[in-house]
């Protein structure tokens, strides 16, 4: 039976349904489950290979990722050109999007402040709050991650305007569509500006000094994306200077972020350490597992597969 791998930690009933999906390959979980002479066998990978195993599968076809964001995979020195690579972009949506609505309300609430005096014995009030009711939500990147976010936005009562890479239909849920080059235009009316981007040369740096300085006073900014997208120290400066009134971060850069750095001390950025998006949600994890099933079974009956990568876009 042809090898294949599996690098990301499954339960018996992922198992089962990945052998289901290729019932004439012998899976083998774990890079060091394999016996190192069939390595030389294995054409699919399922997950996230480090360079130095991808250098000893040598009729390696397909790499289909657990993750999203693709890393370091497009580079053709760490994986040819010719080995076909998969994503697993669609299953992250619903949980990193409530993630990320959990820390808007909290911003919003001030639920860290009252945390944060909880912790030190204070009965304080915080004085005023904002609402979804109303509020002009920006979603920055509008795939999977951001339409999930926008709608649960929308649900609550936002005006949600939509920016994307290229044109495209407007759903139901966003008031108003436009493209990356009217992100100036849109930023100053903003009440929360959620980003949601790859990493690629168009997003690093995106929201730098000049940026963060047009949106509007008060304003709150959530990165659920890539850290690069976001000039840390800037964004540090704008909430201390109290332009802004929070960040709701899941992604920083760099990551991690180096123990004294000055982030984890301003009050009202909340930040988790890129935890929205891993297995912590069974129910994103059963996501990933279907589209890695659904994948693996083109893959050996020869169709079409889905979530195809583009490497010169970078996602």
């Amino acid at each position: 039976m042809e090898p294949v791998l599996v690098l990301f930690s499954t339960n018996a009933a992922h198992r089962e349904k990945l052998a289901a999906a290729a019932p004439d390959a012998e899976l083998f979980f774990g890079a060091d489950s394999i016996p190192e002479e069939r390595l030389c066998q294995v054409r699919a990978v399922l997950g996230n290979p480090s360079a130095a195993l991808l250098k000893k599968l040598p009729a390696l076809e397909l790499v289909q990722l657990n993750s999203a964001g693709i890393g370091n995979y497009a580079d053709p020195a760490v994986l040819p050109e010719h080995v076909v690579l998969t994503n697993a972009s669609g299953a992250y949506g619903p949980g990193i999007a409530e993630h990320m609505l959990g820390l808007a309300l909290g911003l919003m609430k001030k639920l860290h402040r009252y945390r944060d005096n909880q912790r030190a014995g204070k009965w304080l009030d915080e004085g005023t709050v904002s609402t979804f009711i109303g509020a002009s939500v920006l979603v920055v990147g509008l795939g999977d991650i951001g339409r999930e976010f926008a709608k649960r936005a929308n649900a609550l009562g936002a005006k949600v305007t939509g920016i994307k890479r290229t044109p495209g239909i407007c759903p139901e849920y966003v008031e108003r569509l436009y493209t990356l080059d009217k992100l100036d235009d849109c930023l100053p009316s903003a009440d929360i500006v959620f980003l949601s981007l790859p990493d690629t040369p168009i997003t690093k740096g995106l929201m730098g000094k000049e940026r963060l300085a047009r949106m509007k006073k008060g304003a709150i900014l959530l990165n659920a994306g890539r850290g690069t997208a976001v000039n840390t120290e800037a964004l540090c400066d704008a909430v201390e200077s109290g332009h802004l009134s929070g960040a709701g971060l899941d992604v920083i850069d760099p990551e991690p972020l180096p123990e004294g750095h000055r982030a984890w001390k301003i009050r009202d950025i909340f930040l988790t350490p890129h935890v929205s998006g891993y297995f912590h949600l069974p129910y994103t994890h059963d996501r990933i597992v279907d589209i890695c099933a659904e994948n693996l079974r083109r893959f050996f009956a020869g169709e079409p597969l889905q979530h195809l990568v583009n490497r010169k876009e970078g996602y």
